[in-house]
């Protein structure tokens, strides 16, 4: 599981990714979050905007991350 540390009140789902290395680039990000193929919560998730606070966990394809504050 990959723990990202927030720095403000929020990030977002895409921001989340790339900063994981789960992506290469926010494109990347859009594609696989526009495809369906994130969860935010244990939902499915097709906001590559959507705003991630403390607690919340992100699959994708097979890894784990949560958000910390």
């Amino acid at each position: 599981m990959e723990i990202i540390k927030l720095r403000e009140e929020y990030i977002k789902l895409g921001q989340a990714l790339k900063a994981a290395g789960l992506v290469d680039s926010g494109v990347d990000a859009k594609f696989e979050i526009t495809d369906g193929n994130v969860k935010v919560n244990g939902v499915v998730e097709y906001q590559r905007g959507k705003k991630l606070h403390d607690g919340d966990i992100v699959e994708f394809n097979g890894n784990v991350i949560k958000i910390k504050s």
